[in-house]
């Protein structure tokens, strides 16, 4: 059986081109990418070892193996950071969780007030499930019509896989899929992501579970929505961990006039509503 660790290693591997690395081109192989015995060589590990790893039958590397894997595979600093978090949830920390449960969803106060502070700003509070917790008023004006923000307690990753609207909202649907998947590795707790994640793949199907699993580090480029009412925004996303709450705060900025002036018309007034 598998592990996140081992997943992500592999997927990472066969992503990778030898020669991107400078590495000599041995002709035909099995499987794309980058070979076992060469990541073991630039890790300085057996193969045998890392074969392991990949295969989930060691769990618990330890910190000098996994920073020498994400040497080998040339990991930037979030794919480090992403490699790091799986190894520790892989390990012996791991084994003896809680049951599934489902996670707070409570905004502190200092926080609403922090919206309040953001209005007529585009600005929402989520966590990494995709609950969305609190918004602005001009973002709730902004996404109306969009089913976003019918249900009684809005998920964006919900959203984007069981939701048909979504494929027409989002102009590259692909990307935001596997900013949502990927983001489940990083619920407010191991709990959390396995109670939503045995709740949504039933319903949202393979595909969800494909993205899930293939463990590439998101861009989190310009964010590009073709709205119901007609135009094209483009909307820059700055982030705010709040950390001793496991989420985020989110401010969405028109990337160009044209946005600037079609955000303009859609907002109106509202007052903040926080989901508890």
């Amino acid at each position: 059986m598998g592990t996140p660790l081992g997943d992500f290693v592999r997927a990472k591997r066969d992503s990778i081109q030898p020669e991107a690395l400078g590495l000599p081109d041995r002709g035909r192989r099995r499987s794309p990418g980058l070979r076992r015995i060469d990541l073991a060589g630039r890790a300085g590990i057996s193969v045998e070892y890392l074969t392991r790893i990949e295969q989930g039958r060691d769990r618990n590397p330890s910190v000098a193996i996994v920073n020498a894997l994400a040497d080998g595979l040339s990991l930037d600093p979030a794919e480090r950071a992403h490699l790091r978090y799986l190894a520790k949830i892989t390990g012996g920390e791991c084994v003896a969780h809680q049951q599934p449960v489902p996670p707070p969803r409570e905004v502190r106060p200092s926080v609403l007030e922090t919206l309040r502070l953001l209005e007529p700003g585009l600005a929402l509070v989520h966590n990494r499930l995709g609950d969305i917790l609190a918004r602005t008023g001009a973002y709730e004006a902004v996404m109306r019509g969009t089913g976003l923000l019918e249900p009684p307690h809005p998920n964006l990753t919900r959203y984007v896989f069981t939701d048909p609207r979504a494929r027409a909202l989002f102009t590259d649907w692909d990307t935001v899929a596997d900013e949502q998947a990927f983001d489940l590795w990083l619920g407010p707790s191991i709990e959390n992501s396995e109670w939503f994640t045995a709740e949504l793949a039933p319903v949202a199907g393979p595909d969800f579970t494909r993205r899930m699993h293939q463990h590439m580090v998101p861009a989190r480029g310009v964010l590009r929505l073709r709205h119901p009412s007609g135009p094209e925004l483009r909307l820059r996303r700055q982030s705010l961990d709040i950390t001793e709450d496991a989420q985020q705060l989110v401010v969405l900025l028109p990337a160009d006039d044209e946005t600037g002036a079609a955000v303009e018309r859609l907002r109106r007034p509202q007052p903040l509503r926080a989901i508890s």
